[in-house]
């Protein structure tokens, strides 16, 4: 019976994170560089006489659709679409290296590039700053070349390179800060081969009317475990009246 119950539980769960990962996804449908979130849960041993049945972290729950989204024009200079599996290295809260398919970037007002999300973005050094410009302008290869204020427009400089990485052969997750973290820490291989579309940014790659029919199918689902539950509920009352007849 505990092992019904513990079935059940652990299936609600299971639903429950499955149904707010929907829900961010149709949350998400207009963001640049989006991509849909996809839960993977762990399975649930049984071990020895009792039920173990563990609620899996954050980081190690939730991963990414990797289909690529739609890609427009903008023509604004600072927009880049990476292109096939490239992915644009940027720097997480807590220090390290993560990667994105967001590509609006932007300055601050002290000259830190960053994505419309505010990380800032890395290159061969760290973070890229930008000093004064009067113009910017980013290559496919991730160049980034500015004409000074006041410079002159025939002799661009080299700021520096946007750090664009392959997850191919390597394990990634994607976390709750909708970035891709390398599973068990640390940092992907610079792709060498990496490019990217100017005036140009990725949507996002959340098809809606998928999402609406997993929402559905899923709350189904969550359903049968509630009247799992329900059922094991009433079969240990019957087990108890039985034990409560008189002999």
């Amino acid at each position: 019976m505990d092992k019904l119950i513990y079935t059940a539980a652990s299936g609600l769960k299971a639903h429950m994170a499955s149904q707010a990962s929907i829900a961010n996804n149709m949350a998400n449908a207009s963001t640049i560089g989006f991509r849909a979130d996809r839960v993977v849960f762990d399975r649930i041993e049984i071990k020895g006489a009792g039920f173990e049945a563990r609620t899996p972290s954050s980081e190690e729950v939730i991963d990414a659709d990797r289909k690529q989204g739609a890609v427009q024009q903008t023509g604004r200079a600072l927009d880049v679409a990476m292109g096939g599996d490239s992915w644009l290295t940027v720097q997480a809260t807590d220090g390290s290296e993560a990667y994105t398919r967001r590509g609006d970037l932007s300055v601050t007002e002290t000259g830190v590039l960053q994505t419309g999300d505010g990380f800032p973005v890395m290159g061969s050094g760290g973070p890229i700053t930008i000093p004064p410009y009067q113009s910017m302008t980013i290559a496919g290869d991730g160049t980034i070349s500015i004409i000074p204020i006041g410079g002159d427009a025939k002799n661009p400089q080299v700021i520096d390179k946007l750090k664009l990485v392959s997850t191919k052969g390597s394990q990634t997750l994607k976390g709750l800060d909708n970035l891709l973290h390398v599973k068990g820490g640390g940092v992907l291989p610079e792709d060498l081969e990496g490019k990217v579309t100017g005036g140009a940014l990725e949507g996002s790659n959340v098809n809606m009317t998928q999402a609406l029919v997993d929402m559905i199918e899923n709350q189904r689902a969550y359903e049968v475990q509630a009247n799992l539950m329900k059922e094991a509920k009433t079969m240990d009352e019957s087990g108890a009246s039985l034990m409560r007849m008189p002999s």
